[in-house]
């Protein structure tokens, strides 16, 4: 069978609109779409039955009356009107980014302050490569980093003492829902190290 390259690859391509710039997407990892996944997943079963909704990694969200889109790789949208079948129209309640080393500058620059600007309640920057998350929550229209919580390796446990080790956080919780914990061993699930 016979199979145009070309168009193939040109399909494959993921963009996103930011500053009104066309700007390509890497492929992401494995690493990348287990953490996407994982969190979407946390979410999905713990919003079934509720009137929020988790969107999945590659759903558009157009911000600035469409001017924008980007692709987070998981939002919370808790506004039925704003998910159409376009993808979300206007701000999700909670954003997230994974990080890599594309997509960097603009997941802690550019989109942090739209996302702030536009009132995203909560946004989520996760970095696989140190398994670690920032929690930012909006408060007076200004993002504050809540923590930034970090899933320490065995061996660095290890290389603690007792006292260090009971500081250690290995869970925190979701600004928008106050009975759901988010363990970071859920969302560093199978991700494997310098992959």
């Amino acid at each position: 069978m016979e199979t145009n390259l070309a168009y193939k690859l040109e399909e494959d391509v993921e963009e996103e609109i930011i500053g009104g710039r066309v700007v390509m997407m890497a492929s992401p990892t494995m690493n990348h779409h287990r953490v996407s996944g994982n969190i979407y997943n946390l979410f999905s079963n713990y919003l079934r039955g509720h009137p929020c909704e988790p969107c999945q990694d590659g759903t558009s969200l157009y911000l600035d009356e469409g001017k924008e889109e980007y692709k987070p790789d998981m939002m919370v949208v808790c506004d039925p009107e704003k998910a159409q079948t376009k993808g979300v129209f206007g701000a999700p309640d909670l954003a997230v980014e994974v990080l890599s080393p594309s997509t960097a500058k603009n997941d802690r620059g550019h989109k942090k302050d739209v996302y702030e600007k536009h009132g995203v309640r909560e946004y989520w920057i996760v970095n696989p490569v140190d398994r670690s998350v920032e929690q930012y929550v909006l408060e007076n229209g200004r993002f504050v980093l809540r923590d930034v919580y970090t899933q320490h390796s065995k061996a660095a446990l290890d290389d603690m003492d007792e006292d260090e080790r009971a500081k250690v956080v290995t869970e925190f919780k979701c600004s928008l829902f106050d009975d759901l914990t988010i363990r970071l061993e859920d969302i560093f699930y199978r991700v494997i190290p310098n992959l």
